[in-house]
């Protein structure tokens, strides 16, 4: 195991115990020699004698830890986001090309794909059941996430009170439309057949979530995705509360809509009406593992770092341009290939935004602010 911090291994590994204490074949081999942390910890996880690196840190550190892990011929699942600025998407794609000569498994937290009630009615959608795609409406709004969890004067330097709650840092989590919104961006992909926008344009800010200790991210963000066939993804994502919160996804087509969320159901402009049975259910988080380690065991092509990837960038796309207010171009954005992160890893190092005399980080200001 491995973490930046050590305070937050031991956690971890008592959390993994009482998950499997119930199940009579797992076995936890980590002892006190085999916990490691630091910045290099994840070097020292995947430089030992293991299979499969799961890779579950703050999404900044992603495509470092992914390109190291595939250096050494592991397997990896790795939560989503697989980046956060167009130069780890890319170092994930150049990655992704060598995991493939090596014939190494990769897994990515997307799990809606293996959720058995969003498979039946996006297949049902995919072969045509409300026709040709208009437009898809993608919602996570809620009420936000944890607290930062520690102060600045609880902290040795400003690299570690950033990395502490890190949430609330761009260069860290990519801001929530990135690292939770993903999911529903993701949907709307997926009904295009797992293409990609060309461009997007929307709106955004800090209507809430005002104080310094919460970084240099937005609470809310609008973006309006155009697809090559001029078809639309418009996407909503906030962070404030007392609001109207919803996780969902909505498809209208020439024929009908589709709700893809619960009540998992089509509706075509006819009167013809389907809803996924009641019975129809599983555990998509455990899935998404099984099917990886099938793979893995047999041999089975797997590798699902490139649509992760080109998932991750749809929503960098929307970040820069509700940071910038401008109209941004896929293609730009990725070949800009900018980096937000910083020169090096080091707690003693320059963190990549700093705080004025007041705490207060710089906030990106949409018509000034290019957006990445």
């Amino acid at each position: 195991m491995g973490d930046l911090f050590p305070d937050a291994l031991e956690p971890a590994l008592s959390g993994i115990k009482a998950a499997v204490k119930e199940n009579p074949t797992a076995k936890i081999s980590v002892t006190p020699e085999t916990m490691y942390s630091g910045f290099d910890a994840y070097k020292k996880v995947i430089d030992s004698d293991v299979d499969l690196v799961i890779l579950t840190t703050p999404p900044g550190f992603r495509p470092v830890q992914y390109q190291y892990a595939v250096e050494k011929g592991k397997h990896v699942f790795m939560e989503k986001p697989v980046a956060v600025d167009a130069a780890g998407v890319n170092q994930v794609l150049a990655t992704t090309r060598i995991a493939k000569e090596k014939d190494l498994k990769v897994g990515v937290g997307l799990m809606y794909h293996y959720d058995a009630r969003f498979v039946d009615v996006m297949n049902r959608v995919l072969d045509g059941a409300i026709g040709d795609i208009l437009f898809s409406r993608v919602y996570y709004n809620s009420s936000g996430v944890w607290e930062p969890r520690r102060t600045r004067e609880q902290c040795q330097s400003e690299m570690e009170y950033q990395t502490r709650n890190w949430y609330y840092y761009c260069w860290l989590s990519g801001d929530h439309i990135v690292e939770q919104h993903i999911h529903n961006i993701d949907i709307g992909c997926w009904l295009k057949g797992i293409q990609f926008p060309v461009e997007a344009q929307g709106m955004g800010g800090r209507a809430v979530r005002t104080e310094a200790r919460y970084g240099d991210i937005f609470d809310h963000h609008n973006v309006e995705y155009t697809f090559a066939d001029g078809s639309k993804m418009f996407s909503a994502c906030r962070h404030v509360p007392n609001c109207w919160n919803t996780s969902s996804a909505f498809a209208t087509g020439t024929k009908g809509n589709a709700s893809i969320f619960a009540p998992n159901s089509i509706e075509t402009f006819d009167g013809e009406k389907y809803r996924v049975p009641r019975d129809v259910k599983n555990n998509p988080y455990q899935v998404e593992h099984d099917v990886l380690f099938k793979a893995i065991r047999e041999g089975l092509p797997h590798n699902e770092a490139e649509m992760g990837a080109m998932s991750s960038m749809t929503t960098i796309l929307g970040r820069m341009a509700t940071y910038s207010g401008q109209v941004i171009r896929m293609d730009e954005a990725l070949a800009s290939n900018f980096s937000l992160q910083p020169k090096s890893y080091e707690f003693t190092a320059e963190a990549p935004v700093l705080p004025d005399a007041n705490g207060r980080y710089p906030i990106p200001v949409p018509g000034i602010s290019k957006g990445y």
